[in-house]
């Protein structure tokens, strides 16, 4: 489970995870309610076979329409992992990434899973019992509930399932001993090996970060600040009921890009895991509140004075 977010651990994907959109943080199977069924039916003594993902009649909602062939199983969008009839699709990854460590490590886990119940089955057991067994141990990784809501975080703690909701606390489990011995045992890895991996996926995070905190500086620096103090002149003849709402933000907006800027100036060296938590847990917090006091200051400001395009000239370009 830890693996699995981990190959998903990136600074743009942590806005998606368990935040604005997409699948949350933690790694859950969603196999769909009659498959969840046929698996507690194997635990409890059934015979392996007789599962089918058959087809349904989907109604459209209109008397005039014929009803849509769909698959039985629900592809839940909540679900990291949700099962879509003839595949299993992996809906984490970022929209940016590589897909060859999240396809390595998902075909890691499978190959490990086959070892082990080949395993049991070498080692005496049935077929059936050996399968029924490993479905026993895992079933607490199957949800086919809403993974956005708050009761699955709860429940997914007693479970023993980890919410990995930043890069940080998601890179920090992957050289665990578990991790680093099935790497080196499946011959993928060796143990330096995976420490380096560590490595460059904490640097990744802290580039990132520290790219867009530069470029934040920089743009607030050059572009919104000098557009401030426009506006503010163009006001110093106002009364003070208009002049001081203005002053006040664009003050503010100051104030924080301070506090920012001594953020960068003090964070730490030498070790990778400390640094990626203080951008996380410190300097995110700082960008975000600079990033309010700028919105509020656009929406205060003349508009032929703010130095870069609004999301309303963005998106309705064409009205422009």
């Amino acid at each position: 489970k830890e693996l699995v977010r981990c190959t998903v651990a990136t600074a743009g994907n942590d806005h998606r995870l368990g935040a604005q959109e997409a699948p949350p943080a933690i790694i859950s199977l969603y196999p769909g309610q009659g498959f969840e069924a046929y698996v507690d039916s194997v635990i409890a003594g059934a015979d392996l076979l007789g599962y089918k993902a058959e087809k349904k009649k989907q109604p459209t909602g209109c008397s005039q329409a014929m009803f849509i062939e769909a698959n039985v199983e629900d592809r839940n969008r909540t679900a990291p992992f949700p099962f879509c009839g003839n595949r299993f699709e992996f809906r984490a990854v970022g929209s940016s990434q590589n897909c060859c460590l999240p396809v390595m490590v998902c075909n890691a886990i499978m190959a490990a899973g086959m070892g082990k119940l080949a395993e049991m089955i070498e080692g005496g057991m049935s077929h059936r019992d050996a399968v029924a067994n490993m479905y026993k141990e895992n079933k607490h990784v199957i949800f086919t509930g809403n993974g956005y809501s708050a009761e699955w975080k709860e429940e997914a703690a007693k479970r023993g399932l980890p919410n990995l909701n930043t890069t940080p606390k998601a890179v920090a489990t992957w050289n665990s001993e578990k991790n680093s011995k099935l790497f080196e045992t499946l011959k993928i890895y060796t143990p330096e090996e995976t420490a380096a991996r560590q490595e460059v996926m904490y640097e990744n995070y802290i580039g990132c970060l520290s790219t867009e905190a530069e470029t934040m500086v920089n743009m607030t620096e050059t572009g919104i600040l000098p557009a401030c103090a426009k506006d503010l002149q163009k006001c110093s003849t106002a009364s003070n009921k208009f002049a001081t709402p203005r002053k006040v933000a664009y003050e503010e907006v100051v104030d924080r890009l301070e506090k920012l800027k001594s953020c960068l100036v003090s964070k730490p060296h030498g070790d990778l895991e400390k640094e990626a938590a203080y951008f996380c847990d410190t300097v995110k917090p700082l960008m975000v509140s600079l990033r309010e006091s700028v919105d509020n200051a656009e929406s205060l400001m003349e508009t032929g004075l703010y130095p870069y395009s609004t999301y309303e000239q963005m998106i309705y370009s064409h009205h422009f």
